[in-house]
């Protein structure tokens, strides 16, 4: 809403404040400045306001606003005087005002730095979170405008909004003066403030998809007079599946006479449906959406699946109506799935919701499907039931204008009907905030993600998101470090998923594989030193063996404490006629059963080749398998009931690096026939064997059930919506059957890095206390301010040597001085002053780092020696004054590493280490890890690499002092997390030697920092 010519020149109308956010029961609402146009919305919402209410803001009966409070309520400076509005449907249901106050209490301007704030909230919209939202945002607009303090005077009864200051997190004094509560609030947000503001957003977005997934009652709008057509095909589903609610169909076309259609109530609009509806499926043409939009909005609609195609996938004009389209309904307070979906399933018994194109509602199980691509999904629903894997919920969100990936994980972390959670994404539109949740998640259910549009160099059609530079390698490295098993294709997800939900986490790496084909246990032996697991030698069965013998020989496997996983191997029985016996695939099945049953909770993995109702037999769940744990989830302000459920399986691997880019076609507007498809299969991932000095898997213990909060997830608050508790392990129910040996280890492989992530996970890492001695802070504030005061470059500038030696000295990071020399005297002179030996190098950009190309000299011993290398250089390379050469003193001899730090506006701050040289520029061999790294990340960090090795006494070497090394990553990363100016450091070459190290080049970028969309107050993202 723009401002009229009445309000100041001097302060535009502030319009980046304004924001959509998810209110604590999920539906949506917008903030933003109140503006002289508002003076008929105010009174019309003073008006609603109860007695009771109005006589807690002004402290005395006050029925009805003046013409000079309404001016003085509408009229702002957007600077010592804001107001802020939250709006549904165009209309106000809450507001907030600051004023700015002097320390007497009276009206100030700048820098008085105390504000006087009052709030206002229409009692029907009372407990719904409005003003915890306000309160946010007009903290987050006073700061801007250099405000930093809040006092509030509050009757003591008025409860409600003193626990709206009380759980806001923020430090706050408190005192009783002349019958009221006088409330100060310092406005820094701190650690507790942040946990609460992500436990609101938490709850708000899970609720938010949870209405979408269990409403009570669905409209199909668009639905076909004749059979066939996308709506018609989505009620035929509806009815199909049994969904528990009530179902209309919608369509302005109808006769008026028609009374039903398909046994459902039919309609020509919304308006004519007595009843409450909570979600319409908008199968229209995109020109007869925001009708459709508007008809939902005034009839309380809390939800819209849009399967409607024609927007950001065809271009510029789409993206408008794409955005049009969000805001229409998010005005309304409506979340929107799509445009452009395929659809949503809830299999849970109460539901039964199938509102999607899938002809058949997949049964029920522990799996959560998110993808944004509905051929994608058609696949995935497709490989899951040929393998007996059943869902507890599926969203194909197509364009993912709205509900997103995000917003699935914070569904998924809570719901205690769903065990692992799979996402195929084709775009991160807030990659910080995945990474949060998805570590969040992680650390109690898995996290499967597969990544299209990888490589592709653009954004996917109908995805608008950030541009991030960050290579898809460090991308994967990210999701590792929190916890998400990156798989590369579609077929890998599933197999790893059926694993996850169906077994227990191993306990280590330790396999045993027994069987009665020796060939193809050889070939899964391979295929676990290749993934590197550490399997037994296996045991062949024969091909005499009965299904008894297979019962015998896994009951002693999962009896044997030196294993923590088995794969079983079976090949046809041949009778004595040389053909495949029949019917013994559910014989076996039964046998397996029983051995798990009756063994300790270790996964089981079934390879086999063409043995007839085996997969199937073992994909059902076992009637003599002990019962799953149940999870008990908090009951406070959940929606769904708090009842037990089976145990999430609890822990995220760093899971396989690269997702296919498969494209993401439009979805199908007509049944799809079961999409009985293969997915394509990946070739065996290169070895991820620990790297030297990795803390080794620890077999002897089973993974025990985390009950801490997960690392970097938000500390329990009176907001926060804890993880689900677990009272014992998981029992293994189902077990997956893999038609080859190198899928089966690859799943496995992934489970066993996940629960290893997750037992670290257990115990955060550390920042040293020692840093902070050594550290000085507001020395290198005060040299970043005066260095960006002198850029000639808005954008920044690049330090120099010496500048960068400075400000890096100041986090305790050494940088070896180098002295120029633009002539053999220059160099001799410098020479000796540094001290002999010495190394005479190039700096010109072309040749810097280049020793293969002749540029650098070392262990340069005396005068006649420099003179000589001065010349031979010269001759070889060109003029002194095209090489720019340095003298720089000689450090000890080790190993060369390349340590750099970035910032990317879409990811965050980024850590990097490699070896220098072709290890990391020719072969990519370098690890990353996100900003503030902690001791344990350092660690990891230089063990990642696969050239490690190097690192610790490779062929015989010294192993070098990584324990400095892990010093000098974390001093880093506290540079660049203090100061986030400073967008790039690159330390190179960092010479780790056996007894400490010498940073010999460094290179620092400041610059503007860019905005942080993850610190603050919650706001839904406007793609």
């Amino acid at each position: 809403m723009e401002p009229t010519p009445e309000q100041s020149p001097h302060h535009a109308y502030p319009d980046h404040w304004e924001a959509d956010v998810v209110l604590r029961d999920g539906g949506t609402a917008r903030i933003r400045p109140i503006t002289t146009d508002d003076a008929e919305r105010l009174v019309s919402f003073y008006e609603q306001v109860s007695d009771e209410s109005k006589y807690y803001r002004f402290f005395a009966p006050y029925p009805r606003l003046s013409d000079r409070d309404v001016h003085r309520f509408t009229h702002h400076d957007y600077v010592d005087r804001v107001g802020l509005a939250v709006t549904i449907g165009g209309e106000f249901i809450g507001t907030v005002r600051y004023d700015r106050i002097d320390d007497r209490g009276r009206p100030a301007s700048a820098p008085a730095d105390e504000a006087e704030v009052a709030f206002l909230v229409q009692d029907a919209h009372q407990g719904r979170g409005v003003a915890s939202a306000l309160l946010e945002h007009i903290a987050a607009v006073a700061r801007e405008r250099g405000i930093r303090r809040f006092a509030a005077e509050v009757l003591p009864a008025n409860n409600k909004m003193i626990k709206v200051f009380r759980d806001g997190g923020y430090t706050q004094r408190r005192s009783f003066e002349d019958g009221s509560v006088h409330l100060t609030l310092d406005l820094e947000p701190t650690e507790k403030s942040l946990a609460v503001q992500r436990g609101r957003e938490q709850r708000a977005e899970a609720r938010s998809v949870q209405r979408l997934l269990a409403p009570g009652s669905v409209a199909v709008i668009g639905t076909g007079r004749t059979p066939g057509g996308v709506g018609r095909t989505v009620l035929r589903n509806l009815l199909s599946s049994g969904y528990t609610g009530r179902t209309y169909a919608v369509n302005r076309a109808f006769d008026e006479g028609l009374a039903t259609l398909d046994g459902v109530p039919a309609h020509r609009s919304l308006g004519e449906i007595d009843e409450q509806v909570d979600l319409a499926v908008i199968a229209v043409p995109a020109h007869r959406v925001p009708e459709a939009v508007a008809d939902c909005g005034e009839h309380g609609v809390q939800g819209l699946v849009v399967l409607s195609a024609g927007y950001a996938e065809r271009g510029a004009e789409g993206r408008g109506l794409q955005r049009e389209l969000v805001r229409q309904a998010r005005s309304y307070g409506m979340r929107i799935i799509g445009p452009n979906a395929f659809g949503i399933i809830n299999t849970a018994e109460s539901v039964r919701l199938n509102a999607s194109l899938a002809p058949e509602s997949p049964a029920r199980g522990r799996i959560g499907l998110f993808t944004q691509s509905g051929a994608i999904g058609i696949a995935l629903l497709s490989g899951l039931h040929r393998r007996g894997a059943g869902l507890s919920s599926f969203i194909s969100a197509g364009n993912r204008a709205d509900v997103s990936g995000n917003d699935f994980l914070q569904y998924s972390f809570e719901d205690p009907d769903t065990d692992v959670a799979l996402l195929y994404l084709e775009s991160l539109g807030n990659p910080r905030k995945f990474t949060r949740l998805a570590r969040r998640t992680a650390a109690v259910k898995p996290v499967v993600v597969v990544k299209g549009a990888r490589h592709s160099g653009s954004t996917p059609p109908g995805h608008a998101v950030p541009v991030s530079r960050i290579p898809d390698a460090t991308v994967s490295a990210l999701m590792r470090q929190a916890g998400v098993i990156r798989v590369d294709t579609v077929t890998e997800m599933v197999d790893a998923g059926i694993l996850l939900a169906g077994q227990p986490l191993p306990a280590g790496p330790r396999v045993a594989i027994l069987g009665n084909s020796e060939s193809l246990g050889l070939l899964t032996y391979d295929a676990c030193l290749a993934e590197g697991l550490r399997p037994r030698p296996p045991i062949d069965l024969t091909t005499a063996a009965s299904p008894q013998d297979f019962r015998d020989a896994l009951a002693e496997a999962l009896a044997d404490g030196t294993c923590d996983a088995v794969i079983v191997t079976a090949i046809p029985w041949v009778g004595e006629n040389g053909e495949a016996e029949t019917g013994d695939g559910q014989v076996l099945a039964a046998a397996l059963h029983k051995a798990v049953a009756g063994g300790s909770a270790k996964p089981v993995a079934v390879v086999h080749v063409e043995i007839g109702g085996l997969a199937e037999a073992l994909a059902a769940a076992s009637s003599t398998a002990a019962p799953r744990p149940r999870t008990v989830t908090p009951t406070a302000d959940r929606t769904r009931a708090a009842t037990t459920s089976p145990q999430a399986s609890t822990t995220p691997a760093p899971g396989a690096d690269q997702a296919t880019p498969e494209a993401s076609p439009a979805p199908s507007t007509s049944p799809a026939p079961g999409a009985d498809q293969a997915t394509p299969e990946a070739s065996p991932a290169p070895s991820t064997s620990p790297a030297p000095g990795a803390d080794p898997a620890t077999p002897e213990a089973s993974p025990a059930p985390s009950t801490s909060p997960a690392p970097g997830a938000d500390p329990a608050t009176p907001e926060a919506s804890p993880a689900p508790e677990t009272a014992t392990g998981p029992t293994p129910g189902r077990i997956p059957a893999y038609p080859a040996a190198e899928r089966a280890v690859r799943a496995l492989a992934e489970a066993v890095k996940y629960a290893q992530w997750r037992r670290q996970a257990a115990v955060p890492g550390k920042i040293p206390e020692f840093l902070d001695d050594t550290i000085d802070e507001p020395g290198a504030a005060a040299l970043i301010e005066a260095q960006l005061a002198t850029a000639p470059d808005p954008r920044g500038r690049p330090l120099t040597h010496d500048e960068a030696r400075e400000l890096l000295g100041r986090y305790g990071i050494a940088v070896r001085p180098t002295l120029p020399a633009p002539d053999p005297g220059a160099a001799v002179t410098a020479a000796a002053r540094l001290g002999y030996p010495v190394a005479l190098k190039t700096t010109a950009p072309h040749l810097r780092h280049r020793a293969d190309l002749g540029g650098v000299r070392l262990d340069v011993a005396d005068e006649e020696a420099l003179r000589r290398a001065y010349g031979e250089l010269t001759d070889l390379l060109g003029k002194p004054a095209e090489l720019l050469p340095v003298v720089q003193a000689m450090a000890p001899r080790g190993v060369d590493t390349v340590v750099r730090a970035s910032i990317d506006a879409a990811a965050g701050a980024v850590l990097s280490f490699g070896l220098a040289g072709a290890p990391s520029e020719l072969l990519g061999d370098t690890a990353h890890r996100l900003v503030p790294a902690t001791d344990r990340d350092a660690a990891e960090l230089i063990r990642s690499i696969r050239a490690a090795p190097v690192l610790f006494g490779w062929r015989g070497s010294a192993p070098v002092d990584t324990a400095a090394l892990e010093e000098l990553l974390l001093r880093l990363s506290r540079l660049v997390d203090d100061h986030p100016e400073v967008v790039s450091v690159a330390l190179e070459p960092v010479v780790v030697a056996p007894h400490g190290l010498t940073v010999l080049g460094a290179s620092v970028r400041l610059a503007p920092p860019p905005a942080r969309n993850d610190l603050g107050p919650r706001r839904l993202p406007n793609y």
